[in-house]
């Protein structure tokens, strides 16, 4: 029964050592993906100029106000146009507002 035994366990790391060996960057089926470290990566610059035509997002502050101790503040996101020179050409807004609630410590002291 003994013998039986130590075969089964010898076969279990058999198994997961060649599970390991295939999981690693230098079995047979990882050889045309695994680089090592003297093999440069070879990289192409790419010069990728942003459209002028596509709106920036943007949340401007519409009110802050205080309620109960807290400080609410809303802000409004709008799409602003701009030309290449950085300069506004035309901002509207898109109707989702988002509100942030803190708590005012100037309360406190």
């Amino acid at each position: 029964m003994k013998i039986k035994t130590f075969i089964n366990v010898l076969f279990l790391i058999a198994l997961l050592g060649f599970a390991a060996y295939l999981d690693s960057p230098y079995s047979f089926i990882n050889k045309n993906y695994a680089y090592s470290a003297d093999q440069p990566v070879i990289v192409q610059p790419v010069a990728i100029e942003p459209a002028s035509d596509v709106p920036v997002l943007e949340e401007k502050l519409e009110k802050s106000e205080k309620v109960n101790g807290y400080i609410v503040e809303t802000y409004e996101e709008y799409e602003v146009y701009k030309d290449e020179d950085g300069n506004v050409l035309k901002s509207e807004p898109t109707g989702k507002i988002d509100t942030l609630k803190y708590y005012d410590y100037s309360n406190d002291r």
